[in-house]
């Protein structure tokens, strides 16, 4: 199967991790489809990836994080694009700085599972029937690393929720060990940012995206975890020698 036989479904697709991820499978002749709840975000991603790119991108707006809006849309998605044979899920990925624990109130820890955990196991319970039964999908988590590396005063909510999500796709491994479906994790155990927002030791996004679309383009891992605590591991980790 090409690549342009292909479509991948990229939840998140329109925030910072899930761009770049859009821009380099659509570069490598994918046809990618993206959900967002803000029309805005899907505008914006138009305007972003490269521009003979665009008839390869399919936008919809609707709900992935709650049971009702994923089955809806997801029924709209197989109307407008017929088959769905990867999914890249980055839902979620997002910095929280709200101050410390004993400082927030009970539904600030809900909204920070909910945006993290719960919306990542809606969609995967939705979409994993899709591609799971079939050697040639793929199934791509990316998440936080809830390592100490990110983790500093204030933002403690935000490694609760990553951890959350890290023991999810822990989880899915052990309980679908031998599912034909190639099913891999990326943990990011740094910072995610734009070219013009970038710092010390972060992750260009669209390295990070290019790398991304190495691992769902070859196909040849499955149940791995692929570690990047800085962009020289983008290569040694992931477009090296790792797949």
């Amino acid at each position: 199967m090409s690549n342009g036989d292909r479509l991948v479904l990229a939840l998140g697709g329109a925030g910072t991790v899930g761009s770049g991820v859009v821009k380099a499978l659509l570069d490598r002749g994918f046809k990618v489809a993206v959900i967002s709840r803000d029309n805005s975000k899907l505008e914006n991603l138009k305007e972003f990836v490269s521009p003979n790119t665009k008839p390869n991108l399919t936008t919809l707006v609707g709900n992935v994080g709650s049971e009702e809006g994923v089955l809806e849309v997801k029924q709209r998605l197989l109307k407008a694009v017929g088959r769905v044979t990867d999914v890249v899920s980055s839902l979620g990925f997002s910095w929280w700085q709200g101050g410390p624990p004993h400082a927030q109130p009970l539904k600030e820890l809900h909204w920070v599972i909910e945006t993290l955990l719960y919306s990542t196991f809606v969609s995967w319970k939705a979409f994993f029937p899709l591609v799971r039964d079939d050697p040639n999908c793929t199934y791509t988590f990316i998440t936080g690393g809830a390592g100490e590396k990110v983790l500093m005063p204030g933002t403690g909510f935000l490694t609760v929720g990553a951890a959350s999500a890290l023991a999810f796709c822990q989880v899915l491994r052990e309980e679908y060990p031998e599912v034909p479906c190639k099913l891999n994790q990326v943990k990011i155990n740094t910072g995610v940012a734009t070219p013009e927002r970038m710092a010390p030791g972060f992750l260009n996004h669209l390295d990070l995206g290019e790398a991304v679309a190495t691992l769902v383009e070859r196909r040849n891992k499955s149940h791995s975890i692929f570690l990047v605590s800085g962009p020289a591991d983008l290569k040694t980790v992931i477009l090296e020698g790792n797949l």
